[in-house]
């Protein structure tokens, strides 16, 4: 059996690490604020209504207009419950959270599936490429956003 020495503090790296005081951890918080994700379901909602009236002017029918704003919130309900669902309690062990991170993401997909699934009886006269595009744009629109904050990160977005 072989077993590694000690490696000697001469041979370690000196760290510069310095603890923050109080003040100091205060002041990096304030200057970057935590992002809030409420903002993304927000901007699908948007794209949401932006497909359904861009598909009733392509259109003139309220039928497309209704399918394309039922493919974005498709795809934002689900999102917004799992938001819901991961925002993390004080105290909570890193594997729970982690474990609930899966569940509410398998939530997410489900409930996503089923309410494409559904669609037929929920939605009458149901036009499907203009649901389908009101799902492209709320999944586009999500992606890009996580891009934009971070680019951006406008003070604004983050009280939301």
């Amino acid at each position: 059996m072989t077993t590694n020495a000690p490696v000697p503090e001469v041979d370690a790296e000196e760290s510069d690490f310095k603890p923050l005081t109080a003040e100091e951890a205060q002041k990096l918080r304030e200057q970057n604020p935590e992002l809030s994700p409420w903002w993304v379901i927000a901007a699908q909602v948007a794209a949401g209504v932006v497909v359904a009236c861009l598909a009733w002017i392509w259109t003139a029918r309220s039928e497309a207009a209704i399918s394309a704003f039922y493919g974005a919130m498709t795809v934002a309900i689900p999102a917004a419950l799992f938001i819901r669902g991961v925002r993390r309690k004080p105290g909570m062990p890193s594997q729970a959270v982690m474990l609930r991170f899966f569940v509410w993401e398998m939530i997410k997909i489900a409930l996503t599936v089923a309410l494409l699934a559904a669609a037929p009886w929920l939605i009458g006269g149901l036009v499907w490429l203009a649901m389908v595009a009101g799902v492209v744009a709320g999944v586009v629109v999500a992606m890009k956003m996580y891009w934009v904050a971070l680019l951006v990160r406008p003070k604004f977005l983050n009280r939301i």
